[in-house]
């Protein structure tokens, strides 16, 4: 199945996401289902009813945008999870404060993996706060970074 970048698609639905309030965190086809998946956040957070007034805003439009060229496929609109990895400035942005895990490519301050209090998050370096300790992290060198779920 032929089907349009998820970059076009996503820069197509960003004016709606704007008007109904959402973010749009990222987008994957799933050819083996014929399924497009959007994902989006909020601040708050996202709930249902939310996640459903963005599918039919976006529905209609989709099919204007004609994304799989003519074949049908199935339309997902998702969170992207708590454990998702921050990707954005606006995602570190949203968590400044709160407890994040920091798994590195290699080991630095002596371990791959680190936990601690989000300081800031300057494009290049990634700064937690860690036993009132502050650690930077160059962004290049993190595997991932993302929220820290306590059970």
């Amino acid at each position: 199945m032929k089907v349009k970048s998820t970059a076009e698609i996503v820069a197509f639905l960003q004016p709606i996401a704007q008007e109904v309030g959402v973010e749009i965190v990222g987008a994957e086809w799933d050819m083996r289902t014929r399924s497009l998946t959007v994902f989006i956040d909020c601040e708050g957070g996202l709930d249902i009813v939310t996640c459903e007034k963005f599918h039919r805003a976006i529905d209609g439009p989709l099919d204007e945008l004609d994304p799989t060229y003519g074949e049908s496929y199935t339309l997902n609109c998702s969170s992207p999870g708590l454990d998702r990895p921050f990707r954005t400035q606006q995602d570190f942005a949203r968590h400044i404060g709160e407890k994040v895990e920091v798994h590195l490519y290699a080991p630095l301050f002596g371990k791959k993996y680190h936990e601690g209090e989000l300081v800031s998050f300057d494009g290049d370096t990634v700064t937690i706060s860690q036993n009132g300790q502050e650690l930077g992290f160059p962004f290049e060198k993190c595997a991932k970074v993302c929220l820290l779920i306590e059970i």
